[in-house]
């Protein structure tokens, strides 16, 4: 069944066309073409930490970047305010199938969040430039949860995310 799919990509690399593949290969091109690239669910629930309601900030920008790729987004910060459609909780909320923290608060303010994250038991943390925290680190590595220094915003601009 493989040989279908490749064989109507072939075609279309060559010929430039996808109709001489689907033409050709009809059903097998049309299921394999659903199949992997129209039925993927590549959305991310991410929690933001140390999101802010004021628009030159990262935080906010990123809480906006990640909406417009179809992620959902749940955010804490110190103000209970709406941001892009997104609440802002000023309390650690409970969250089931959490893939990404990302943080937004220096490593002083980090701290009363440890367990929390280690209790969602992410996919994923990602720390902004500004959040590097070793004692974070240290505690996600014992904890088998894998972490990034990197930026949220470049990471969706680029396709990494």
């Amino acid at each position: 069944m493989c040989y279908f799919f490749l064989l109507g990509f072939l075609l279309y690399f060559f010929f430039g066309s996808w109709h001489l593949g689907f033409l050709v290969l009809a059903p097998w091109c049309r299921f394999f073409y659903y199949c992997l690239f129209l039925n993927m669910d590549n959305t991310k629930k991410t929690l933001v930490i140390g999101a802010s309601d004021n628009p030159s900030r990262y935080s906010n920008l990123a809480i906006e970047r990640l909406r417009q790729k179809g992620h959902p987004v749940i955010a804490i910060g110190l103000k209970k305010v709406k941001v892009n459609g997104v609440d802002i909780e000023t309390e650690p909320v409970p969250i089931k199938d959490v893939d990404t923290v990302t943080l937004y608060i220096n490593p002083q303010h980090q701290e009363e969040y440890y367990k929390y994250i280690v209790d969602l038991h992410p996919k994923r943390v990602v720390f902004n430039p500004g959040t590097e925290n070793e004692e974070l680190q240290d505690l996600l590595k014992k904890n088998d949860i894998p972490f990034m220094e990197a930026c949220t915003l470049v990471l969706l601009s680029t396709g990494q995310y």
